[in-house]
């Protein structure tokens, strides 16, 4: 049995994201962010931990960020509460892992482009939001 490695700032504690970014990115607009993050993924060093179906995976996870970015709750929905941090517990999430995701999906925002005025927010959210999944220590 693994050892649960546990972040030692706990969960994400900054506020809700600003809902106005769900205006201004849109559905379809987070549904490719997300498929673009998702190709990014299907090319980096941790493609392995991700579902082979990578269009389907990319849906489920845009339904998350659709909620979360001020959207109607169709994660919760369709797949029940989030619970992130447990979802993931199956796979064995580094440090590493977690900076190579974070690149994957900054890499995305700027081939979106991603609203400049909401950029920074949602950056903050990623770094903390990743930080969270974070379940292993580094070798």
């Amino acid at each position: 049995m693994r050892s649960i490695y546990v972040p030692p700032g706990g969960p994400p504690q900054g506020p809700p994201l600003d809902r106005r970014m769900f205006t201004a990115v849109g559905e379809e607009g987070i549904r490719q962010l997300l498929l673009l993050h998702y190709g990014n993924l299907s090319r980096s060093s941790i493609q392995g931990m991700f579902a082979t179906d990578l269009e389907k995976a990319a849906n489920r996870s845009a339904d998350f960020f659709i909620q979360i970015m001020g959207g109607p709750p169709l994660y919760s929905q369709k797949h029940g509460p989030p619970r992130m941090r447990a979802r993931h517990m199956p796979f064995l999430i580094t440090e590493e892992a977690r900076q190579v995701w974070l690149d994957c999906f900054l890499r995305a925002m700027e081939d979106l482009p991603f609203p400049a005025e909401f950029a920074p927010e949602f950056k903050r959210f990623l770094d903390e939001f990743s930080a969270w999944m974070v379940n292993a220590k580094s070798d």
